[in-house]
């Protein structure tokens, strides 16, 4: 006598299937080979900027005329590796000064930005009204006059230093997210959970926090980390122009600025730090576009399939097409 149909598919022990859990971030990240290499990169970044001081000393100041302009080889130890500048400086060890002089400017650049502007948004994107004309009008302001244009003005006026230009370029991007965070609100605001909240009288700045932050996060944070490639590059932009980081302290940009002279005879110098700066970027974005997607459910399934199959016509996964 053959079993039901249905009976053969059940599991033994006549238990209920357990749902599928989404993989975890790890493994969606592994599955994607270049995001996973930008991933590596950004924090080989980070770790160099951090804790890349601590190992190189003075070198990336100390001064050897009798090395003047050799060229990368392992012929001078370690420190030789990436050659020396005009002043016999290891290129090496000025890299990874470099490194984390250019992210202590971008990094809270880019923090101040996203918490000043998201909290504005989201405030003013909630309540609407005249609050919410008032916060978009500020941000048309501000929004009108190019960023790099208003620090070179700021700059020239007062003297340029690290903490000018996080001020200014802080400042400058807030309307980024300010109208990022005001667009997911004012859409978020008439959902019905958040009916559910305003009318079991919960607070607005509990709704916002615990309802409308939480959703809106995943899209503020690939902003921020787009933005934190358009902030290093200006940084390294001002520091070119000679009216960002100043010597003795130095940043990948100014480096460039002081090697370009030495195309011809020593393009070591300029041309390592420019790929850094590239090589930062573009990791930075390919993680962006990686971020978005996993962060959004309708999305995340995307992920999951052979990256082959990624740019196929279809749009939703094989199971949800009945």
């Amino acid at each position: 006598m053959t079993k039901p149909a249905d009976s053969a598919d059940r599991p033994s022990g006549g238990a209920a299937p357990s749902p599928t859990r989404p993989p975890r971030w790890w493994l969606l990240l592994g599955r994607d080979r270049g995001a996973a290499v930008a991933a590596v990169v950004l924090a080989a970044v980070f770790l160099v900027a951090l804790f890349g001081r601590l190992f190189i000393g003075d070198r990336a100041v100390r001064q050897d005329l009798r090395a003047s302009l050799r060229p990368p080889s392992l012929d001078h130890g370690f420190y030789g590796l990436l050659g020396t500048d005009v002043l016999g400086r290891s290129v090496l060890a000025r890299l990874v000064d470099a490194a984390g002089t250019t992210l202590s400017v971008a990094v809270p650049a880019v923090l101040c930005s996203l918490l000043i502007g998201s909290a504005l948004g989201l405030w003013a994107g909630y309540h609407g009204g005249m609050r919410e004309n008032v916060a978009m009008r500020v941000a048309d302001v501000i929004l009108s006059f190019p960023s790099l244009l208003i620090a070179v003005v700021v700059l020239y006026v007062f003297a340029p230093s690290a903490m000018n230009i996080v001020l200014i370029l802080a400042i400058a991007r807030v309307p980024v997210y300010l109208r990022t965070a005001r667009a997911e609100s004012a859409e978020l605001r008439s959902r019905l959970f958040v009916d559910a909240a305003r009318t079991f009288g919960t607070p607005s700045r509990n709704i916002i926090y615990r309802h409308i932050l939480p959703i809106a996060l995943p899209t503020l944070l690939t902003v921020a980390t787009l933005d934190f490639c358009f902030v290093m590059l200006t940084e390294s932009s001002l520091s070119f122009l000679g009216i960002g980081i100043q010597p003795p302290d130095v940043s990948w940009g100014l480096m460039v600025a002081q090697g370009r002279q030495y195309l011809q005879t020593a393009w070591w110098i300029a041309v390592l730090p420019g790929f850094a700066i590239v090589l930062t970027t573009v990791s930075a974005t390919v993680l962006a576009a990686w971020v978005r997607l996993a962060t959004d459910p309708a999305q995340r399934w995307r992920l999951t399939l052979p990256q082959k199959r990624r740019g196929n016509r279809a749009a939703v996964p094989s199971e949800m097409i009945a």
